[in-house]
């Protein structure tokens, strides 16, 4: 059984996802960051940085922090949607950083000086309006070529499809990105990722 530890966000909700894919069996465990319980003593101990998602594997009692490591550890426990041999892998791990690294960190800021910030400061909604634009288009090239990030379906979609998906919250189109936009549709159709997306019970 793997307990999940999560808040209905991007990063939330890819553990669930996966989950839902390879067909774990799971326990959803509410942890509200908009009333500050990241910061309560028991979730530390589970992630010393205070950020959700955090699972515990009670078949192995190993704890695991931070999205993109949970994304590594549940795929290689399950084998599914983590090549073993090491070009693919290594393709899907250089997306799943992407993600972690651009997508996440760029997206996130947009989304807090869009709609969070207590005082409109045009310059970073522009800066980082201009970047989620801009990492759109890399990615659109890589889908012209590819039906998936990293050729076959994978973790990598898996972590970076909920930040796309909040492109409507950020108040940005994927109308200029058509290749981007056919691959939304394609993960937002999936029944998995419908339910992990949902994070039913929280």
């Amino acid at each position: 059984m793997i307990e999940l530890y999560t808040f209905t966000t991007p990063n939330g909700r890819k553990p669930a996802i996966l989950l839902e894919e390879v067909s774990l069996p799971y326990q959803l465990h509410k942890v509200d960051i908009s009333k500050g319980e990241q910061f309560v003593p028991e979730f530390v101990t589970l992630n010393p940085n205070s950020k959700i998602p955090a699972i515990i594997d009670t078949e192995t009692d190993i704890q695991v922090f931070e999205s993109g490591a949970i994304l590594i550890y549940l795929a290689d426990k399950t084998g599914q949607l983590l090549p073993t041999e090491t070009q693919p892998r290594i393709e899907v791990i250089e997306w799943l950083m992407f993600q972690m690294a651009n997508v996440g960190p760029m997206f996130g800021q947009l989304g807090h000086f869009r709609r969070a910030a207590p005082t409109a400061i045009d310059y970073a909604i522009q800066r980082y309006e201009k970047e989620t634009l801009r990492l759109f288009s890399v990615m659109d090239k890589q889908l012209a070529e590819r039906e998936f990030l990293a050729g076959d379906y994978s973790i990598a979609d898996i972590a970076t499809y909920p930040w796309v998906a909040a492109h409507d919250y950020l108040e940005v189109t994927l109308e200029q990105y058509p290749h981007l936009q056919r691959w939304t549709e394609t993960l937002q159709a999936r029944p998995a990722v419908q339910r992990g997306m949902e994070l039913a019970g929280l």
